[in-house]
C-alpha cells in the first residue's frame, strides 16, 4: 500500500478552506523569506563592502517577516488542530450512538476505542506536522530556484541526484507501510486485553494460574506484537533516513569534487551552492522527519474514515413522526408478524443464531412475561423488541405505523429499557431539571433508596452501591423517561425477596395501570399469574403463549 497524502490533504482542505489555505500560505511564506535570507547572506559574502542601508534593512525585513510568518503560522495550526480533534472525536461519537448496534458490535468495542483515542491523536499530531512540512519545502523550492540562478548545469546534476535519493527513499519508505498498519492492529489487539483486564478483574483475582496465563501469556504475546511491529516500523524509517544521509552528503561531495570538472562554476556560484546545500540539510530533515508522523496520520485517518462509512452504511436520518392516537387502549401498540432475526456467519463462526418467525401484540396496560432457559434469545428478543437489531424478515409496526430503517430511531424513543447489562450514568442526561427536582425524590422514595441516594442537579450523590440497588436507580432513570412501553431483562435478579415482592407486586402494576405496556424477562415463575401474557423462548423460536387474563385491560 503506498501513501496518499493527497488524501491527507484533501482531509485538510475540507475540514476548512480558508484556514488551511491560510496555514500554506503563510508556511509558505516563511519558507521563502528563508531563502530570500540565504541569498542576501550569500551576497554579503562576497560583497564584504557592501554594508549599505537598503542591505542592512533588507536583512531586517527578512529575518521580521521569517518570525512573525513562523509565529503566525504555529498560532494558526495550534487553532487548526484542536478544532479538528474537538470536531473528529465529536463526529465519530455521533456516528456511534447512531449506528445500528449489530454494526457496532461487530466493529468491536477495542477497534472503536482505539480510533476514538489513538487514531484521532495521530490525526492530530499529523494536522500539526503539515505547516513545518509546508515551510520546509518551501525553504527548498527557495533554495533550488536560488541554485538554478546561479548555474543550470550544476543545477541539473543536484536534480538528478536529489531524483535518484527520493526514488531509494520511496521504495523503503512504500515497504515500511504495511509494518505500521500491523502496528495499528497490534494495538488495538493490545487495548482488547485491557479491556478484558478491567471487565474481568474480579475473576482474575479469584484464580491464580488464570490471572498468570492472562499477564504472562495473553498480555504479553499482544504487547511483545506491538512492541515487535514498532520497532520493525521504527528500523525500516531509520533505513530510509540513513539513505538520505548518503544521498545528501554523495551530493556535498559531487558538488565539491565531480560537478567542478564538468561544469563551469564560479567561486561565488560555488560558494552559494555548498552554504543553500548545508542550509537546505535542516529542512530537508524537517521533511523526512515528518514523513513517518504522516504516514501514521493517513493510516490513522483511513481507520476513522472506515469506521465512519461502515457505521453510516445504511443509516438514514429519523424521521420527526408522532404516535397515532390510540382507540381507547384497544388496537395494539406494538405488532410483530413473522418476525425473523439471525447473526449469521460472523467472524468465521460456521453456526448461527436465529430467532423467530414470531408473531406477537403489545397492548396498552398489559404485564407480558418472557421466560426461557438460557441461550434461548432472550436477551436478542429484547434488542430486537427495543430496535436496537433491524429483523431480517417480517413486520414491526408501533401503532400502525411500519417500522422502516427510516423510522426505526422514532420507534425505539417509545421504549424504555433497563438491560441485564445496563449502564448507569452518573447524571440523569436528557431530563429537565423542573422534572427531576419534581420527581426524583418521589421516586427514590418509591424505589427505598432516598437514605443512600440524593440527585442534585441531575447528578447522582454516589453510585457505589450493590448491583440491586445501582438496578433501582436504572430503574428511576426509566420511570422519568416516561414512555408508552416498560422491558425489564433480569431486573428482579439482584434484588432481595422482599423488594422482589415491591417490584412485581407494586411497581410493575402501578405502571400497567397508567397505561404503559410493560414486558419482563425473568424465572420468577411464582409471579407468572400477576401478567396478561406469557411468552416462553426456546433456541430462538416462541414455543408457547399464555394469556392469564389477569388484569386485562383488553376485551
Amino acid at each position: 500500500m503506498r501513501l496518499q497524502i493527497p488524501a491527507f490533504v484533501k482531509f485538510i482542505l475540507q475540514r476548512s478552506r480558508t484556514m488551511a489555505w491560510l496555514m500554506i500560505g503563510v508556511g509558505a511564506l516563511s519558507g521563502l523569506l528563508s531563502a530570500g535570507v540565504l541569498a542576501l547572506i550569500n551576497h554579503v559574502l562576497h560583497h564584504p563592502s557592501d554594508h549599505s542601508f537598503l542591505v542592512m534593512m533588507g536583512f531586517l525585513l527578512l529575518v521580521a517577516g521569517r518570525i512573525l510568518s513562523n509565529l503566525w503560522s504555529k498560532l494558526l495550526l495550534v487553532r487548526f488542530s484542536q478544532d479538528t480533534i474537538l470536531d473528529l472525536s465529536l463526529s465519530l461519537c455521533a456516528k456511534i450512538v447512531r449506528a445500528p448496534l449489530r454494526r457496532s458490535e461487530q466493529r468491536g468495542a477495542a477497534n472503536i476505542l482505539v480510533t476514538l483515542t489513538d487514531d484521532v491523536s495521530w490525526v492530530t499530531w499529523a494536522i500539526q506536522c503539515f505547516p513545518q512540512l509546508i515551510m520546509n519545502v518551501a525553504v527548498v523550492l527557495g533554495c533550488g530556484f536560488y541554485l538554478a540562478w546561479l548555474s543550470w548545469g550544476t543545477f541539473l546534476g543536484v536534480v538528478g541526484v536529489t531524483v535518484v535519493g527520493a526514488l531509494g527513499y520511496q521504495w523503503l519508505h512504500i515497504s515500511g507501510l504495511s509494518v505500521i498498519y500491523a502496528a495499528r492492529e497490534a494495538r488495538a489487539e493490545l487495548f482488547r486485553h485491557f479491556r478484558s483486564l478491567t471487565d474481568g478483574l474480579k475473576e482474575l483475582l479469584m484464580h491464580r494460574a488464570r490471572r498468570e496465563e492472562f499477564v504472562n501469556q495473553e498480555v504479553r504475546a499482544a504487547a511483545d506484537s506491538y512492541r515487535k511491529t514498532n520497532l520493525e516500523a521504527t528500523w525500516r524509517q531509520s533505513l530510509a533516513e540513513a539513505w538520505t544521509h548518503v544521498s545528501f552528503f554523495s551530493l556535498i561531495g559531487l558538488i565539491f569534487f565531480l560537478f567542478p570538472s564538468v561544469v563551469t562554476m564560479s567561486p561565488e556560484a560555488m560558494t552559494g551552492y555548498v552554504v543553500a546545500v548545508l542550509y537546505m540539510m535542516s529542512p530537508i530533515w524537517g521533511i523526512i522527519s515528518t514523513l513517518p508522523t504522516l504516514e501514521r496520520g493517513q493510516v490513522a485517518l483511513e481507520n476513522i474514515e472506515r469506521l465512519g462509512v461502515s457505521l453510516d452504511a445504511g443509516l438514514k436520518d429519523a424521521q420527526t413522526l408522532e404516535l397515532a392516537a390510540l382507540d381507547a387502549g384497544i388496537s395494539p401498540i406494538v405488532q410483530w408478524n413473522e418476525v425473523v432475526f439471525s447473526y449469521g456467519e460472523e467472524k468465521g463462526v460456521e453456526t448461527s443464531f436465529t430467532l423467530g418467525p414470531i408473531s406477537l401484540e403489545l397492548h396498552p396496560g398489559e404485564l407480558v412475561f418472557v421466560i426461557g432457559g438460557n441461550g434461548s434469545g432472550k436477551s436478542t428478543f429484547v434488542k430486537v423488541l427495543a430496535g436496537l437489531y433491524q429483523p431480517a424478515q417480517g413486520n414491526v409496526t408501533l401503532a400502525g405505523t411500519m417500522i422502516t430503517d427510516a423510522n426505526r430511531e422514532w420507534y425505539r424513543e417509545h421504549f424504555s429499557v433497563v438491560f441485564s447489562d445496563f449502564y448507569l450514568f452518573n447524571k440523569l442526561l436528557g431530563q429537565s431539571d423542573a422534572q427531576v427536582d419534581r420527581l426524583a425524590p418521589q421516586y427514590l422514595r418509591l424505589l427505598h433508596m432516598d437514605q443512600k441516594v440524593a440527585v442534585h442537579e441531575r447528578t447522582f450523590s454516589t453510585l457505589d452501591l450493590s448491583q440491586g440497588q445501582r438496578k433501582r436507580l436504572a430503574l428511576l432513570t426509566a420511570y422519568l423517561e416516561d414512555r408508552p412501553i416498560y422491558v425489564f431483562d433480569e431486573w428482579a435478579a439482584d434484588q432481595d425477596p422482599q423488594y422482589k415482592e415491591i417490584f412485581y407486586k407494586t411497581l410493575l402494576p402501578d405502571l400497567r395501570e397508567r397505561g404503559k405496556s410493560v414486558v419482563v424477562i425473568t424465572h420468577d415463575d411464582r409471579y407468572f399469574h400477576l401478567g396478561n401474557q406469557i411468552i416462553k423462548l426456546e433456541d430462538g423460536k416462541a414455543v408457547e403463549y399464555l394469556t392469564t387474563g389477569a388484569g386485562s385491560r383488553r376485551p
